[in-house]
């Protein structure tokens, strides 16, 4: 064997030069759907079906392929062999890379000015190498410095060429077609900074219990929510959300036959956010996180929310992307003390230590938001409308156990304590209602008042297939008119089993007392806790495809227990695209 032969036999793929990063990317390509675990087959199985998401996965290799060049692995070529740090000169290697590099200049190294000659060499790599070499050979002869290439070098050079050929072709043939591909996804792409997320969810639902049941018919009803997620830098993340959606929450109805007034007891997430409940399109959220030194901000324009930004630890219950995937009903989703204001504002979230000592895995959560930022008449406006403030400690115990202590403190010209800043959040047939948990007595606010609310949470995981999780609130309202102080009380606590049955299945049981207050003056009298019993399970049918049947219990509707008991059943189906 000749000596160029042997040095071409050492050289690895990391020092073969540029032509390697296409190597190994446009080897990739055709193999999409190699080591996938067993939980991922049927999405596989739908990427061979689908071209959507077959062009998705060709633009992840896209990017790929165009951002190798930027990476820590990328190659430059190196003058002399002293060069590599990881290189000495007792290597058995030394000599061929020494000839290889400065009698040749085909080998190139890593930016770190290391070598790595101990990685595996594939057939496919050494022919992009040998490809390098071949073509600096030519530069060599081209420029009338052919002596330094003998004519043994060249025989041998040859037979490479013809053993390696038909690599050669395959290789470049998977590269022009990559390269063909890419400039057709570019000429058409929607953006380069914004993926678009979706989600659909089609619920049939019917409500049961002595006069409840008669009230209410069965129903099938819709909500869609299309994300548009932009990001300038890869760290931060704009969010403008486009919602629709025609979903209603049931009418609660006493044992007199009369509407329990405003009560919103049993509402379901997809029920809230909905809008005017015709299908109507609105953007209804605006926002903008992004990372500022140690702390991250989050800025709203529109439809903010205190739990897009603060942990409400309530694992598999709540879903922070669209609502279509936790808990069926708004209580057992959250803590209600999050539902207290909303709009648009500022907020941020700061650690507190560096992972060591009493405050190593803390964190202090700040934010502001107001219901009516955009109204530039006197009673309005960031400042002088309805505005809620948030505080929140944050502690953790490894990844095991999460601990919250909130505190809330808001203000209100009128209508509701749990609006999330909106006037009409839910709809009903007895009207709009601008709140989606707690029955009348804890909500209604006849005037004017301000609220100073305290809440704890906590989630602990025993292990990765057990969720227990929980919190409490109380709600100290005082208001500007005669008897329009209050007090309010919530509670509840979740056990979910994740992955039961199939992995990526949820079954879950909730039970709580909504909000409730007694002893209010100018409002319906009941002085029982409104307790609410859930139980679901979530089927994933697929990566993209849940179907979610479940059952909720409520006691004494109303705060009152002559009220018959109301069960609500849904089958609820969650698309996300």
């Amino acid at each position: 064997m000749s000596n160029l032969l042997w040095k071409s036999l050492v050289v690895s793929p990391a020092v073969l030069g540029a032509t390697l990063l296409v190597s190994t990317t446009a080897i990739a390509a055709p193999n999409t759907t190699t080591e996938v675990s067993p939980a991922k087959q049927v999405g596989v199985a739908e990427v061979a079906q689908q071209p959507e998401l077959l062009a998705q996965t060709t633009i992840d290799q896209v990017n790929r392929y165009s951002n190798e060049g930027n990476q820590n692995n990328s190659q430059s070529q190196v003058t002399s062999v002293s060069q590599f740090s990881d290189v000495q000169p007792t290597d058995w290697a030394f000599q061929a890379l020494q000839s290889l590099v400065e009698r040749y200049g085909c080998i190139a190294g890593y930016p770190n000015a290391t070598y790595r000659g101990n990685r595996a060499l594939t057939r496919y790599e050494f022919a992009a190498g040998l490809n390098a070499c071949l073509d600096r050979v030519n530069e060599l002869i081209a420029t009338a410095t052919a002596d330094l290439v003998t004519k043994q070098d060249l025989a041998t050079l040859q037979r490479l060429q013809e053993e390696f050929s038909a690599e050669l072709a395959t290789l470049r043939g998977r590269v022009d077609s990559l390269e063909a591909r890419t400039a057709e996804l570019e000429a058409n792409q929607f953006s380069t900074t914004t993926k678009l997320v979706g989600e659909a969810i089609f619920a049939v639902s019917d409500a049961f219990g002595g006069n409840t049941g008669d009230a209410n018919n069965t129903v099938f009803q819709n909500r869609v929510r299309l994300d548009l997620q932009t990001s300038f830098t890869g760290r931060d993340i704009l969010h403008t959300r486009l919602a629709a959606g025609n979903a209603q929450a049931f009418s609660l109805v006493g044992n007199d036959g009369i509407g329990i007034n405003n009560s919103a007891e049993g509402t379901q997430t997809f029920q809230v956010g909905a809008g005017a409940g015709n299908n109507s399109v609105r953007i209804d959220r605006l926002t903008y996180e992004v990372p500022v030194g140690p702390a991250n901000v989050y800025l709203a324009a529109s439809g903010g929310r205190h739990s897009h930004y603060a942990a409400v630890n309530n694992p598999y219950f709540f879903d922070n992307t669209d609502g279509g995937n936790g808990a069926l009903s708004a209580f057992a989703s959250e803590s209600p003390i999050y539902r207290i204001g909303g709009g648009a504002g500022i907020a941020l979230n700061l650690p507190l230590g560096r992972g060591q000592g009493i405050l190593g895995n803390s964190s202090i959560t700040a934010g502001y938001l107001a219901s009516q930022a955009n109204d530039p008449s006197l009673s309005s406006g960031l400042t002088n409308g309805d505005y809620a403030a948030l505080g929140q400690l944050n502690f953790s115990v490894g990844d095991r156990l999460a601990l919250a202590a909130t505190y809330v403190h808001g203000y209100s010209a009128g209508g509701a304590l749990f609006d999330s800043g909106e006037a009409s959040d839910v709809n009903t047939a007895l009207g709009a209602r601008p709140f989606a948990v707690g029955t009348e007595q804890s909500n209604a606010l006849l005037n004017a008042a301000s609220s100073n609310s305290y809440g704890v949470s906590a989630a602990f995981r025993p292990s990765d297939k057990l969720s227990v999780s929980g919190f409490v609130s109380y709600h100290d309202v005082t208001g500007f008119g005669i008897g329009d102080d209050y007090e309010a009380w919530s509670y509840g606590a979740g056990v979910a089993l994740a992955d039961f049955g199939k992995q990526g299945n949820v079954l879950g049981f909730f039970a709580g007392a909504q909000p409730y207050s007694f002893n209010r003056v100018g409002v319906a009298a009941g002085n029982d806790v409104p307790y609410q019993f859930e139980g679901f399970y979530k089927y994933r049918v697929s990566d993209n495809i849940s179907v979610t049947p479940g059952v909720i219990w409520l006691t004494s509707p109303g705060q009152s227990s002559a009220n018959d008991d109301a069960i609500i059943g849904t089958l609820r189906t969650t698309f996300t695209f």
